[in-house]
Protein backbone atom coordinates (compact mmCIF):
# COMPACT_ATOMS: atom_id res chain seq x y z
CA UNK A 1 0.00 0.00 0.00
CA UNK A 2 2.92 2.52 0.78
CA UNK A 3 4.85 1.68 -1.85
CA UNK A 4 1.39 2.27 -4.53
CA UNK A 5 1.51 5.87 -2.70
CA UNK A 6 4.43 6.57 -3.42
CA UNK A 7 4.39 5.72 -6.77
CA UNK A 8 1.35 8.02 -7.47
CA UNK A 9 2.86 10.58 -5.38
CA UNK A 10 5.95 10.31 -7.68
CA UNK A 11 3.24 10.37 -10.87
CA UNK A 12 1.71 13.59 -9.66
CA UNK A 13 4.83 15.53 -9.21
CA UNK A 14 5.69 14.04 -12.84
CA UNK A 15 2.70 15.43 -14.00
CA UNK A 16 3.14 18.59 -12.28
CA UNK A 17 6.75 19.41 -13.06
CA UNK A 18 8.11 21.60 -15.51
CA UNK A 19 9.07 18.83 -17.62
CA UNK A 20 5.75 18.25 -18.27
CA UNK A 21 4.83 21.12 -19.56
CA UNK A 22 3.89 21.57 -22.65
CA UNK A 23 6.78 22.97 -25.32
CA UNK A 24 5.60 26.30 -26.20
CA UNK A 25 7.66 28.86 -29.07
CA UNK A 26 7.08 31.85 -29.90
CA UNK A 27 6.28 32.82 -33.65
CA UNK A 28 6.75 36.28 -35.35
CA UNK A 29 4.90 37.50 -38.24
CA UNK A 30 4.85 41.56 -39.89
CA UNK A 31 1.09 41.67 -39.85
CA UNK A 32 0.48 43.63 -42.22
CA UNK A 33 0.63 41.29 -45.03
CA UNK A 34 -3.30 40.00 -44.92
CA UNK A 35 -4.39 37.73 -45.74
CA UNK A 36 -1.42 35.84 -44.85
CA UNK A 37 -0.41 37.95 -41.31
CA UNK A 38 -2.28 40.91 -40.29
CA UNK A 39 -4.38 41.66 -37.00
CA UNK A 40 -8.05 41.73 -36.23
CA UNK A 41 -10.10 44.49 -34.20
CA UNK A 42 -8.50 42.92 -30.91
CA UNK A 43 -5.02 43.41 -32.26
CA UNK A 44 -4.19 39.25 -32.32
CA UNK A 45 -2.34 37.99 -35.27
CA UNK A 46 -4.36 36.13 -37.76
CA UNK A 47 -4.74 34.74 -41.49
CA UNK A 48 -3.56 32.45 -43.40
CA UNK A 49 0.17 31.97 -41.95
CA UNK A 50 -1.17 31.93 -38.54
CA UNK A 51 -3.97 29.27 -39.50
CA UNK A 52 -1.26 27.42 -40.82
CA UNK A 53 1.31 27.21 -37.99
CA UNK A 54 -1.49 27.05 -35.58
CA UNK A 55 -2.48 23.47 -37.36
CA UNK A 56 1.09 22.78 -37.46
CA UNK A 57 2.09 22.87 -33.25
CA UNK A 58 -1.16 21.10 -32.66
CA UNK A 59 -0.26 18.14 -34.94
CA UNK A 60 3.67 18.19 -33.78
CA UNK A 61 2.92 18.47 -30.26
CA UNK A 62 3.98 21.85 -29.01
CA UNK A 63 2.07 25.22 -28.23
CA UNK A 64 3.16 28.52 -30.01
CA UNK A 65 2.92 32.24 -28.86
CA UNK A 66 1.98 34.80 -32.07
CA UNK A 67 3.92 38.43 -31.89
CA UNK A 68 3.49 40.92 -34.63
CA UNK A 69 6.93 42.04 -35.62
CA UNK A 70 7.56 44.64 -37.78
CA UNK A 71 9.62 43.12 -41.14
CA UNK A 72 12.12 45.40 -40.81
CA UNK A 73 14.87 43.39 -38.54
CA UNK A 74 12.56 40.52 -38.39
CA UNK A 75 15.64 38.40 -39.81
CA UNK A 76 18.07 39.56 -36.75
CA UNK A 77 15.59 39.06 -34.29
CA UNK A 78 14.97 35.05 -35.48
CA UNK A 79 19.13 34.98 -35.43
CA UNK A 80 19.47 36.65 -31.86
CA UNK A 81 16.93 33.82 -30.16
CA UNK A 82 14.13 36.47 -30.23
CA UNK A 83 11.75 34.34 -31.52
CA UNK A 84 11.93 30.50 -32.76
CA UNK A 85 9.59 30.76 -35.88
CA UNK A 86 8.84 33.11 -38.78
CA UNK A 87 5.63 32.58 -40.20
CA UNK A 88 5.70 36.03 -42.48
CA UNK A 89 5.08 35.02 -45.84
CA UNK A 90 8.83 34.49 -46.05
CA UNK A 91 10.05 33.42 -50.02
CA UNK A 92 12.76 31.13 -49.37
CA UNK A 93 15.63 32.25 -51.65
CA UNK A 94 19.03 30.78 -52.10
CA UNK A 95 20.17 33.86 -50.05
CA UNK A 96 18.02 33.51 -47.31
CA UNK A 97 19.19 29.86 -47.17
CA UNK A 98 22.67 31.08 -46.44
CA UNK A 99 21.65 31.61 -42.80
CA UNK A 100 18.63 30.19 -41.98
CA UNK A 101 16.39 27.23 -42.70
CA UNK A 102 12.90 27.03 -44.30
CA UNK A 103 9.69 24.51 -43.79
CA UNK A 104 8.82 22.75 -46.64
CA UNK A 105 7.14 25.68 -48.69
CA UNK A 106 3.15 25.78 -46.93
CA UNK A 107 1.83 28.20 -50.32
CA UNK A 108 3.00 29.33 -53.66
CA UNK A 109 2.80 32.64 -55.41
CA UNK A 110 3.61 35.58 -58.09
CA UNK A 111 4.37 39.05 -57.95
CA UNK A 112 1.86 41.05 -58.75
CA UNK A 113 1.69 45.03 -59.73
CA UNK A 114 -1.34 47.57 -58.62
CA UNK A 115 -2.23 50.29 -60.55
CA UNK A 116 -4.94 53.13 -60.36
CA UNK A 117 -8.47 51.24 -61.90
CA UNK A 118 -8.44 50.96 -65.38
CA UNK A 119 -4.64 51.29 -65.93
CA UNK A 120 -2.78 47.37 -66.60
CA UNK A 121 0.30 46.79 -67.90
CA UNK A 122 1.41 43.49 -70.34
CA UNK A 123 5.44 43.35 -68.40
CA UNK A 124 7.48 45.23 -65.80
CA UNK A 125 9.02 47.14 -68.63
CA UNK A 126 6.36 49.34 -68.87
CA UNK A 127 7.34 50.64 -65.36
CA UNK A 128 10.13 52.75 -66.58
CA UNK A 129 10.04 56.10 -65.37
CA UNK A 130 7.11 55.31 -63.14
CA UNK A 131 7.37 55.51 -59.48
CA UNK A 132 6.88 52.05 -57.46
CA UNK A 133 5.80 51.45 -53.66
CA UNK A 134 6.62 47.98 -52.03
CA UNK A 135 7.65 47.19 -48.46
CA UNK A 136 11.40 47.45 -47.37
CA UNK A 137 12.95 43.94 -47.94
CA UNK A 138 10.03 41.89 -49.50
CA UNK A 139 11.38 39.91 -52.74
CA UNK A 140 8.50 42.57 -54.99
CA UNK A 141 11.94 44.70 -54.72
CA UNK A 142 13.69 41.91 -55.50
CA UNK A 143 12.25 41.14 -58.77
CA UNK A 144 11.71 44.75 -59.87
CA UNK A 145 15.50 45.85 -59.42
CA UNK A 146 16.60 42.67 -60.81
CA UNK A 147 14.05 43.55 -64.12
CA UNK A 148 16.04 46.64 -64.47
CA UNK A 149 13.41 48.69 -66.00
CA UNK A 150 14.05 52.12 -64.76
CA UNK A 151 11.35 52.08 -62.52
CA UNK A 152 11.85 54.46 -59.44
CA UNK A 153 11.78 52.60 -56.46
CA UNK A 154 10.13 53.67 -52.77
CA UNK A 155 10.31 50.91 -50.21
CA UNK A 156 7.75 51.55 -47.23
CA UNK A 157 7.65 50.38 -43.43
CA UNK A 158 4.59 47.85 -44.21
CA UNK A 159 2.99 47.24 -48.22
CA UNK A 160 -0.43 48.89 -46.44
CA UNK A 161 1.61 52.07 -46.56
CA UNK A 162 2.32 51.81 -50.01
CA UNK A 163 -1.14 51.24 -51.26
CA UNK A 164 -2.42 54.69 -49.08
CA UNK A 165 -0.14 56.23 -51.85
CA UNK A 166 -0.80 54.83 -54.26
CA UNK A 167 -4.39 55.23 -53.88
CA UNK A 168 -4.07 58.78 -52.99
CA UNK A 169 -2.04 59.77 -56.44
CA UNK A 170 1.31 59.94 -54.75
CA UNK A 171 2.84 56.95 -57.09
CA UNK A 172 2.36 54.96 -59.64
CA UNK A 173 2.11 51.66 -58.52
CA UNK A 174 2.68 49.21 -55.75
CA UNK A 175 4.51 45.44 -56.42
CA UNK A 176 3.66 42.79 -53.38
CA UNK A 177 2.40 39.00 -53.32
CA UNK A 178 -0.36 38.51 -55.98
CA UNK A 179 -2.52 37.56 -52.85
CA UNK A 180 -1.27 40.65 -50.70
CA UNK A 181 -2.10 42.68 -54.00
CA UNK A 182 -5.92 41.09 -54.07
CA UNK A 183 -6.73 41.59 -50.96
CA UNK A 184 -6.24 45.42 -50.96
CA UNK A 185 -7.60 45.85 -54.29
CA UNK A 186 -10.91 43.87 -54.28
CA UNK A 187 -11.54 43.53 -50.48
CA UNK A 188 -10.02 46.65 -48.83
CA UNK A 189 -13.60 48.71 -48.63
CA UNK A 190 -11.23 52.24 -48.54
CA UNK A 191 -9.79 51.28 -51.77
CA UNK A 192 -13.23 50.32 -53.79
CA UNK A 193 -13.26 51.23 -57.22
CA UNK A 194 -9.61 52.77 -56.96
CA UNK A 195 -7.50 49.76 -57.19
CA UNK A 196 -6.86 46.74 -59.92
CA UNK A 197 -4.25 44.42 -60.54
CA UNK A 198 -2.57 45.51 -63.25
CA UNK A 199 0.04 42.83 -64.00
CA UNK A 200 1.29 39.69 -62.60
CA UNK A 201 4.44 37.80 -63.52
CA UNK A 202 5.09 34.40 -63.91
CA UNK A 203 7.76 33.36 -62.20
CA UNK A 204 6.36 31.03 -59.00
CA UNK A 205 7.74 31.60 -55.32
CA UNK A 206 7.30 29.45 -52.38
CA UNK A 207 6.95 30.85 -48.66
CA UNK A 208 7.84 28.30 -45.79
CA UNK A 209 8.13 28.95 -42.10
CA UNK A 210 12.06 30.05 -41.48
CA UNK A 211 13.89 28.86 -38.63
CA UNK A 212 17.71 29.30 -36.80
CA UNK A 213 20.19 27.14 -38.26
CA UNK A 214 20.84 23.93 -35.60
CA UNK A 215 16.85 23.47 -34.82
CA UNK A 216 16.66 20.02 -37.18
CA UNK A 217 14.65 18.32 -34.28
CA UNK A 218 11.95 21.13 -34.44
CA UNK A 219 12.37 21.70 -38.61
CA UNK A 220 11.90 18.12 -38.77
CA UNK A 221 8.50 18.10 -36.71
CA UNK A 222 6.99 21.23 -38.49
CA UNK A 223 7.82 19.39 -41.96
CA UNK A 224 6.00 16.17 -41.06
CA UNK A 225 3.11 18.18 -39.33
CA UNK A 226 3.27 20.37 -43.09
CA UNK A 227 2.96 16.94 -44.96
CA UNK A 228 -0.12 15.85 -43.27
CA UNK A 229 -1.58 19.08 -43.60
CA UNK A 230 -1.40 18.97 -46.99
CA UNK A 231 -2.34 15.14 -47.60
CA UNK A 232 -5.37 15.60 -45.79
CA UNK A 233 -6.74 18.46 -47.29
CA UNK A 234 -6.79 21.02 -44.33
CA UNK A 235 -4.16 22.53 -46.43
CA UNK A 236 -6.83 23.57 -49.06
CA UNK A 237 -9.36 24.37 -46.83
CA UNK A 238 -7.30 26.54 -45.03
CA UNK A 239 -6.17 28.25 -48.60
CA UNK A 240 -10.06 28.54 -49.65
CA UNK A 241 -11.05 30.52 -46.55
CA UNK A 242 -8.74 32.97 -46.37
CA UNK A 243 -7.28 33.30 -50.66
CA UNK A 244 -10.81 32.38 -51.58
CA UNK A 245 -9.54 29.50 -53.26
CA UNK A 246 -8.07 26.36 -52.73
CA UNK A 247 -5.90 26.83 -56.41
Amino acid sequence: MFRRLLLSLATVMLLCSPAAAAEKFVVAGDCNFPPFEYLNDKKEPIGYSMDYITEVAKRAGFEVELRNVAWDGIFAGLAAGNYDILASTTTITPERQKTFDFSTPYYGLTQAVIMPKGKTIKSLAELKGKTVGSQIGITGVFVLRKANVGAIIREYDDVGLAIADLAAGRIDAVICDDPVAKYYANKRKDFEGKLNVAYQTGDKEYVGFCLKKGRKDLLDRINKAVEEIKKDGTEAKMMEKWMGSSK
